[in-house]
């Protein structure tokens, strides 16, 4: 068995990571998957392994996550002077760069110097969500670490064991909807996150079948609950870090980036959730309702999903993926993005 991950479903992350612990490390790693596989954890966990460690926060572990929209040359000059500071305990020192997708061209440029020479001590490792925004100069320099979805099988297999007491079809369910997503899977269990859940597919319904639809209101909606779970992330992490030997700058920080993390996750999912609402209406409209990805929504979409509708909600499915790839990569404001998609598929979905 893996020390990381199961052997079944990330083979190769598994024999790559294993071997560098057993072997000696590379100086460079790119994790690269979807998210909410659990590559972050991973990562910290081969971080761990490397510094014979099982303490959460380390002298010999640096981890840099982005505050906003992309990691700037800042945060990356920032990392490059610790780069050269010698181990305090272990014997070697850990980066961890998180969402390393969303590194900027000067940053970028900046990182690849270490890449490219780095200390004999130091481990670096890449962490991201999409390969393609990275440049091939530091693609070639680091070793490839591959993630992938989880199988619906290894998804109902932890839902059996963390809500035994539901019935199998409401398992069954979750396991579909959470889409090999150990993140999703969370965000279903969580009472709040399940409230907001519903209200993004209310909004969805409500572009097509409510007259007086208003897309700001909507936008409002999703924006607020982007709010609330960047709240719940604070308060966790205020909580975490409590009693840590850290300054108030650190501490602030780390409060800091939990909540806008989270806030962003929570917008990039809620537009997952709305997409694959009207991906759902297509599949029931012609008769695949085993594709459905809200199996628990299944009356809802035998409501909605007319013919007249079809081709209207493949258009909006398709106007949901541009807004999603639109705030992942460029610096937009939610509201008015989130607001234009709104009216968009109100014109597809108008019949």
């Amino acid at each position: 068995m893996s020390t990381f991950v199961h052997s079944s479903e990330h083979p190769e992350a598994a024999r790559l990571l294993d071997a560098a612990v057993r072997e000696g490390p590379a100086h460079a790693y790119l994790f690269h998957g979807p998210p909410g596989v659990g590559k972050r954890e991973v990562a910290r966990r081969f971080a761990q392994s490397l510094l014979e460690t099982t303490r959460e926060f380390h002298p010999d572990l640096y981890e840099l996550d982005p505050l906003g929209e992309m990691i700037r040359i800042d945060a990356i000059r920032e990392l490059r002077r610790d780069l050269h500071m010698r181990p305090f305990e272990a014997n070697r020192r850990v980066y961890l760069i998180h969402r390393a997708h969303l590194l900027n061209e000067d940053a970028a440029d900046a990182l690849l110097k270490d890449l490219e020479e780095p200390p004999a001590y130091a481990v670096i490792v890449l962490v991201a969500e999409d390969l393609g925004p990275l440049p091939e100069t530091i693609l070639s320099r680091c070793q490839l670490v591959p993630f992938r979805r989880l199988s619906e099988r290894s998804i109902r297999t932890l839902v059996d064991a963390r809500v035994p007491e539901l019935t199998e079809e409401e398992r069954a369910s979750l396991a579909r909807v959470a889409a090999g997503r150990l993140d999703r899977l969370e965000r279903l269990l969580d009472p709040a996150a399940s409230t907001r859940r519903d209200e993004v597919i209310e909004q969805a319904r409500a572009a097509y079948r409510d007259p007086s639809f208003d897309p700001s209101d909507a936008a409002a909606a999703l924006i607020e609950n982007a709010q609330a779970r960047a709240a719940e992330a604070r308060a966790v992490e205020e909580a975490r870090i409590a009693g840590l030997d850290l300054t108030a700058r650190e501490a602030e920080q780390q409060v800091k980036r939990a909540a806008r993390g989270a806030e962003r996750e929570e917008l990039l999912a809620q537009l997952e959730e709305l997409e694959a609402w009207y991906r759902d209406l297509v599949a029931v409209a012609v008769g695949a309702e085993a594709a459905a990805i809200h199996l628990d929504k299944l009356p809802a979409l035998r409501a909605d999903a007319t013919r007249e509708r079809l081709a209207g909600a493949e258009r909006a499915a398709e106007e949901v993926r541009k807004t999603w790839r639109r705030l992942e990569e460029l610096n937009l404001s939610p509201q008015l993005a989130l607001e234009a998609l709104f009216v968009a598929v109100m014109r597809e979905l108008a019949v």
